[in-house]
């Protein structure tokens, strides 16, 4: 089975090898044509993103809460203070830890998921992979508050079916902090799935079938075919669906205030996006929510950074 195994590694090797590779033009600089044509799109970025995130760096440089904003008082310059009092507050470190932990557990879940029913596609006939398709780009399209309620309802400790389902009884998901984060992440992962279930589908559509008979011919499971075959080579989608994913489930804010009522009991269920809006509108210190909201998007942007340079290693054009 081994030696088998290692066939399947070295014919695909071989198969990657002899494919021609695409041919680059080098020593010679674009014209100002590809500026010209993107120039349109980058005003309205410039516009849309650009000013709201010069004034969240403002604001969280100043002592900014409701008297200033009803201008009863004058600003003052706080500098990084906002900062040094934000890392000092023990709680913003345990909602850090909470909020990584919870979008790693939500990737690797809508990874497994989305992974396993686009294999499942391949293999399933015209009309029930038509079915799939069309149930999970349904639970794409729902909206996450629409989305949340529903699951709300399917999880109530009273008329939920869930809880009839498994014996339960009346137990209450959302009280317990474990079992809410739970919930959220079921509901975060039904309406993530989809996303990359296509993609990478269309990925496994693009590889060559003459790969995966030869796989199959000597003798691999099917495990073996994706971890040894289907892997490296949809390696650049896995790549781009896990740095989506990343960005979206570290950013998770709607499932998380609607289900479990703003944060949970005592604030047990917070992440950064409900923690920075409680202290901004719920608290009043708008400089405070700011400065959340600036470390959130140096994370986001180190992700970014690292995306492409995987991008840059794997010869993708940018």
């Amino acid at each position: 089975m081994v030696a088998q195994d290692t066939a399947v590694v070295e014919r695909t090797r071989t198969a990657r090898s002899t494919a021609p590779a695409p041919r680059t033009p080098r020593g010679r600089r674009p014209g100002p044509a590809p500026w010209l044509l993107l120039a349109p799109a980058l005003v309205v970025l410039g516009g849309l993103l650009a000013y709201p995130i010069y004034q969240l760096g403002l604001i969280s440089l100043f002592h900014y809460t409701q008297a200033q904003v009803s201008g009863g008082e004058p600003t003052t310059f706080e500098g990084l203070g906002n900062y040094a009092e934000l890392f000092g507050d023990d709680r913003f470190w345990q909602v850090l830890r909470d909020t990584v932990l919870f979008a790693a557990a939500c990737v690797a879940c809508t990874l497994a998921v989305g992974c396993a029913l686009a294999v499942l596609l391949t293999r399933v006939r015209a009309v029930p992979r038509l079915a799939l398709m069309l149930a999970a780009l349904g639970a794409w399209a729902t909206p996450a508050v629409t989305g949340s309620t529903v699951w709300l309802l399917l999880f109530d400790a009273d008329f939920g079916p869930v809880n009839r389902v498994l014996g339960l009884g009346d137990h209450a998901w959302t009280y317990g902090r474990l079992s809410a984060f739970f919930l959220v992440l079921l509901e975060v992962v039904w309406c993530s799935f989809p996303f990359v279930m296509v993609t990478v589908y269309a990925g496994i559509r693009a590889v060559p079938s003459e790969v995966l008979e030869a796989a199959a011919l000597d003798g691999a499971s099917q495990w073996r075919i994706w971890r040894s075959v289907l892997a490296p080579m949809l390696r650049p989608i896995l790549v781009v669906v896990t740095i989506q994913s990343v960005i979206w489930d570290f950013k998770v804010f709607t499932q998380i205030y609607v289900m479990t009522n703003g944060g949970g009991i005592a604030g047990q269920n917070l992440v950064l996006n409900v923690y920075a809006y409680q202290q901004a509108f719920a608290s009043s210190q708008y400089s405070l929510g700011a400065a959340i909201g600036v470390v959130m998007l140096l994370i986001l942007l180190a992700v970014t950074l690292v995306y492409l340079r995987l991008l840059r290693r794997q010869g993708e054009e940018l």
